[in-house]
């Protein structure tokens, strides 16, 4: 089945300098039907003013995906790590037994807008650890992020995976999933029909028992999403 997280259902904190939609419960933001879905514990959509950001804190024991569509994030942590992160990179963060960071908007003038994203890890402690990669702009399906870190993807300590989706306007993909697993789906950027419902920038939707999923972009922009594979 496949059950709609629209965008507008979000839960919402606005700081000022911040401006973040929650798909799962988060911060201030308790909702007993959203908690995370499968080992997906965090979905945040934020908007960061220029030269604003989050100041130097502390993570343990869990995967932290962040995907940036405006912008450049200013990253550094307690591994040595000083980075920029940019539109269309991926970075995966495994906090382990403890790490600290910060994250600013590199611009003085501009908005940072981007997605971060916590996975629950199948295991606890162990060795923090950073990784960062642009995997391009591909149409179809591209492998982000796996449990082996193979073919050059981020690995990530879950049994989990991630894939980019970018259709061109007019085209489709006919996708195979395992029906005893679960699927999330959250769209990027455009529209993508998945089996005749529309998922819109914002819109998520949590899939199972199905095998078989159909992905349009009947829209006139390209479109992209993030594919979830889960246990």
């Amino acid at each position: 089945m496949i059950d709609l997280r629209l965008a507008h259902e979000r839960g919402q904190a606005n700081f000022g300098w911040l401006d973040s939609k929650h798909t799962f419960s988060f911060g201030s933001y308790h909702d007993a039907k959203h908690m995370g879905y499968s080992a997906l514990r965090v979905i945040n959509d934020d908007k960061v003013e220029p030269g604003a950001g989050f100041g130097t804190h502390g993570h343990k024991d869990m995967e932290i995906l962040s995907y940036v569509t405006q912008g450049v994030i200013a990253h550094k942590d307690s591994m040595g790590n000083v980075k920029h992160l940019p539109v269309g990179e991926f970075q995966l963060m495994s906090a382990g037994s403890g790490i600290t960071h910060s994250e600013y908007n590199a611009s003085d003038t501009d908005d940072l807008t981007f997605l971060q994203i916590w996975i629950v890890p199948d295991s606890q402690g162990g060795k923090p650890g950073y990784q960062q990669k642009d995997f391009g702009q591909a149409q179809g399906l591209t492998k982000i992020m796996t449990q082996t870190g193979q073919d050059g993807t981020l690995k990530v300590k879950q049994d989990a995976s991630l894939s980019q989706l970018i259709l061109a306007p007019g085209t489709s993909l006919t996708l195979a999933i395992d029906g005893e697993r679960n699927t999330y789906i959250h769209q990027v950027v455009g529209e993508i029909n998945i089996n005749q419902q529309c998922l819109k920038q914002g819109d998520g939707a949590k899939i199972n028992q199905l095998t078989t999923l159909f992905l349009s972009n009947q829209g006139a922009q390209s479109a992209s999403a993030l594919v979830f594979d889960l246990p």
